[in-house]
């Protein structure tokens, strides 16, 4: 089971690393990893369970925030009727983009970042993204706003980005700038959750 002492933080050097893609179709032990991924996602989502094991509660998870250099994440947020939506998904990347940006006003954390850093982290508000399931079925989906961010912020993990190397007036010891390609520039008609 995967608890916080797992978790690596922020000044790891794994956090900085492009990962590695999964062979496919999926080995045992990547399929194994991917599901404990999801169960720290439920674990830690659940009350009792957080108090005991002592777990924040996250929305995503990327294998290198466990020392797992691979493309690999897990997220589980929840639709309108605040019923669970999980998605663990092996080799994911964003193959369109909406013009339209949007923001969390609240900002973004992080599990890795055991601190609270404001700021803007600008996305897109809408994204198609290619990815392979558990068993190396080729998928292909569409994310909208929260759930957008969310994929976002795990996707920038398996490059080596950190969530406030998006943020233009944050100057931390830890910020890396980010490779021009990765840029997200932020639309007139954004969208603030």
């Amino acid at each position: 089971m995967i608890t916080m002492k797992d978790i690596i933080r922020e000044g790891h050097s794994v956090l900085r690393e492009k990962a590695a893609e999964v062979a496919m179709p999926p080995s045992k032990e990547d399929q194994e990893m991917m599901d404990a991924m999801m169960t720290f996602l439920r674990n830690s989502q659940d009350p009792e369970t957080a108090e005991k094991y002592e777990l924040r509660a996250g929305v995503g998870l990327a294998a290198p925030q466990i020392n797992v250099s691979k493309r690999i994440i897990a997220v589980r947020t929840a639709n309108e009727n605040d019923e669970p939506r999980e998605f663990a998904l092996f080799n994911p990347k964003i193959v369109s983009h909406s013009a339209e940006t949007a923001y969390l006003e609240s900002g973004e954390g992080c599990l890795s970042v055991d601190r609270n850093v404001e700021g803007i982290v600008p996305r897109y508000a809408r994204i198609k993204v290619d990815a392979f399931d558990r068993n190396g079925d080729k998928l292909k989906l569409r994310f909208r706003g929260y759930e957008a961010i969310v994929v976002q912020h795990e996707l920038d993990h398996l490059d080596g980005i950190m969530f406030y190397d998006r943020i233009e007036e944050y100057a931390g010891d830890y910020k890396q700038p980010l490779p021009s390609k990765s840029i997200v520039h932020r639309s007139e008609e954004e969208l603030v959750l």
